[in-house]
């Protein structure tokens, strides 16, 4: 069984009356590289900068190796953090940059050299220690800070939204560069994104958040196929899940939507049984939705037809469903907008929500 490397236990933080982390619990084993996911603003760089000693907390415990460092002064927790802006000095070359940490240790030169060649091939940065943080690209700059923290061989990797300063073809490299670097080490490490699908790709264990709370946490695909509730449920995943407003029909286990303005009722089997009359959110992915022309499943009329190549995104207007559904299909499509079309979806790809509580039913 893995021990754990980061124990977090009821942990807040308040800014003056404004409480910005409220009771998260977190465990991370050594080796593991979570994710911090959420929209801004959520409290996921806080409870990062909170881990690395850079906030103070307000109450609860912080554990790095068993042992509590809520007082720890950041120096002496052994984190090392990766930030969005590189946070490089500008006067120094490369191989300074990297071995700055271990020369303010006293570190012995032979063995500072013999640490920024190795991280250095590693990285892929070994032609370029000559030269200037200005000389170099923002994905060479961001190998340099993560270098500069491989170097000092902490016990846990913090990093804070690293590629958010990059183009979105040079991102998708830079998250397998950083998945596979992790690999390599076997270093735990805490990843912060508004990414969805940063976090779904790299991450070992995902925890989501919102409004200074964790939503819901676990590996990536639990989080994917069991939504705790209706947040979850629309942050994980892209394109992002179709949300239906419905109420359990008279025999348990099927959902029914529409029926206002004359239109017609449609109705869902559910394929399980839920309380008659339940005001619920039914949640339908996109991709697992499946489009046929004839009219039978659920009925509407194709709105517009996106194709990326080897992707289609649909957008239909149901019957009785104001807001547009999207669905996701590989291969050609050939249906046009202003074409009647049906949809079906299997019972186990059907979410359902409680409409007040918006939690899982």
């Amino acid at each position: 069984m893995a021990v754990d490397r980061i124990q977090i236990e009821r942990l807040s933080k308040s800014y003056g009356a404004v409480q910005v982390l409220k009771d998260i619990d977190i465990s991370v084993p050594e080796g593991c590289f979570v994710a911090l996911v959420g929209p801004s603003g959520c409290g996921k760089s806080t409870l990062l900068r909170t881990i690395a000693g850079l906030e103070q907390m307000t109450g609860g415990t912080l554990r790095i190796d068993g042992q509590i460092v809520n007082d720890v002064p950041p120096r002496k927790r052994d984190v090392a953090m990766v930030f969005q802006s590189y946070a490089l000095y500008p006067h120094m070359n490369i191989e300074k940059n990297m071995s700055y940490s271990l020369r303010l240790r006293g570190a012995a030169p032979q063995v500072i050299r013999e640490s920024i060649d190795g991280v250095a091939r590693t990285l892929g940065l070994d032609h370029l220690l000559a030269r200037m943080p200005r000389q170099l690209s923002g994905g060479q700059r961001q190998r340099v800070a993560m270098g500069r923290a491989i170097v000092r061989n902490p016990k846990v990797f913090l990093f804070d939204e690293p590629l958010s300063n990059l183009d979105a073809a040079l991102r998708v490299h830079m998250r397998t560069e950083i998945r596979k670097l992790h690999q390599r080490l076997g270093a735990t490490s805490v990843y912060v994104t508004h990414d969805q699908i940063e976090a779904m790709t790299m991450a070992d264990h995902v925890v989501v958040m919102r409004a200074g709370e964790v939503e819901q946490q676990g590996a990536p695909l639990t989080l994917y196929h069991q939504p705790a509730n209706r947040f979850v449920a629309g942050f994980i995943g892209s394109p992002s899940m179709n949300f239906i407003e419905a109420v359990i029909g008279p025999d348990g286990r099927s959902a029914q939507f529409g029926g206002a303005q004359g239109a017609s009722v449609q109705t869902l089997d559910l394929g399980r049984s839920l309380p008659v009359g339940a005001q619920v959110w039914i949640g339908l992915r996109p991709e697992h939705l499946k489009l046929h022309r004839e009219a039978h499943g659920l009925r509407g009329v194709i709105d517009t037809v996106e194709t990326t190549g080897s992707m289609n995104f649909i957008a239909a207007k149901l019957d009785g469903v104001a807001a547009p559904v999207m669905i996701a299909q590989a291969g050609v499509c050939t249906m046009r907008s202003g074409e009647a079309l049906g949809l079906d979806i299997s019972g186990e790809h059907i979410h359902v929500f409680d409409r007040k509580t918006e939690r899982a039913l």
